[in-house]
């Protein structure tokens, strides 16, 4: 039986400039009860993408979220944004075992989707 790879990953594209968003810090987090609790934090790279967000092997099923810290990426290219940061949360359910969360963003906005 082939082994098959668990993985949470994201891309982020700029809409302002139509290109990838790099550097850009990317938390994920998995809801226990009624707190939040941290799993990974990366940074996208010159492609504005996480490869890999989930630690380890394990993907339980569950309410999860990447947070993305958009203030200090618009600051950087001295833009005034309206969002500090975007907050994705989205269920994991049995036998999902990778998962594509994009991100459409601009200084005023954004938009999301299940990737594949």
């Amino acid at each position: 039986m082939a082994f098959a790879m668990k993985r949470i990953t994201t891309h982020i594209l700029d809409l302002n400039g139509g290109k990838p968003a790099s550097d850009v810090p990317v938390r994920l987090e998995r809801q226990e009860g009624e707190r939040w609790l941290p799993l990974h934090s990366a940074r996208t790279d010159h492609d504005g993408r996480c490869w890999q967000l989930l630690p380890g092997e394990d993907l339980p099923p569950g309410l999860y979220r990447l947070i993305f810290e958009t203030e200090s990426y618009f600051q950087r290219l001295q833009i005034a944004s309206f969002y500090p940061f975007v907050e994705i949360t989205f269920h994991v359910r049995e036998g999902d075992s990778q998962l594509h969360i994009p991100l459409l963003l601009n200084a005023n906005g954004y938009t999301t989707y299940r990737g594949s």
